[in-house]
């Protein structure tokens, strides 16, 4: 791998509501620290990090769909901005399994680009059925996607960053099953259809289009190579040091 000549790819990584202390916060994040890495952290740690990294980017996690008010345990788009991040994920599958819904995800954009922030939307279908010959699961993508980008002005469109994230295929799922790099270059193919009948083909290929089903250091190499993706989403990878600073080579 390490003689292999590649192309340099986004490296996001999602520590969900981890770690436990600042202090295992920030000796990850210097590990971690690398041009061409957005750390996505839990929101009480992104201005402390974002002071001690200098090449990697912080990012959060989550964002309120209000500017402001009484919304008891939210962060608005100007609180995460003020504390030093320039991304934000939105619309994981596990905020949507708390509720979150296309209409949310809209909302959540259009207040992240109105603050300056880069969204980081995640869509991908839950279940994937291998008898299915009408292809389902395209079907839910499209209206993920139809709804997240509805009323978003062409000239902020290209601040998104797509992530696909398959749920049947990550760590947490019951009965989870691989994905392969021809099932995430085939979304890939099909987001940039979708993408291009809402805006043009050109705006459709300068959106950056991330994989994020469970991907680890023995996986993203296929990925990289035969997915189409510009880069990846990394949750549970990204907190081993070891683990992380193979995926990080793509960087």
């Amino acid at each position: 791998m390490q003689n292999k000549k590649i192309t340099k790819k986004l490296i996001v990584a999602n520590w969900k509501m981890n770690p436990s202390s600042l202090k295992e916060a920030t000796k990850i994040a210097k590990a971690s620290d690398i041009n061409g890495v957005v750390i996505c952290v839990p929101s009480v740690f992104i201005n402390p990090l974002k002071k001690i990294v200098k090449k990697a980017k912080i990012g959060a996690q989550n964002i309120s769909t209000e500017e402001s008010g009484a919304f008891t345990g939210e962060i608005s788009g100007d609180m995460i901005y003020d504390l030093g991040a320039r991304y934000v994920v939105v619309g994981h599958s596990e905020r949507r399994e708390m509720g979150e819904n296309n209409v949310d995800i809209n909302k959540k954009i259009k207040i992240s680009l109105t603050k300056g922030l880069s969204p980081i939307l995640c869509v991908g279908e839950k279940e994937r059925d291998v008898n299915d010959i009408n292809h389902e699961y395209f079907n839910i993508v499209k209206k993920q996607i139809e709804e997240a980008f509805f009323g978003i002005s062409k000239n902020l469109v290209s601040k998104i960053i797509i992530a696909y994230e398959p749920v049947w295929a990550l760590s947490t799922t019951v009965g989870r099953h691989d994905t392969t790099s021809t099932d995430c270059q085939e979304m890939v193919l099909f987001i940039k259809k979708i993408l291009s009948d809402i805006f043009s083909q050109q705006i459709a290929q300068n959106i950056k289009i991330l994989y994020g089903g469970s991907v680890n250091e023995k996986n993203i190499d296929d990925f990289v190579t035969n997915g189409g993706i510009d880069g990846v989403l990394v949750g549970k990878a990204s907190l081993d040091l070891k683990k992380f600073k193979l995926i990080t080579y793509y960087a």
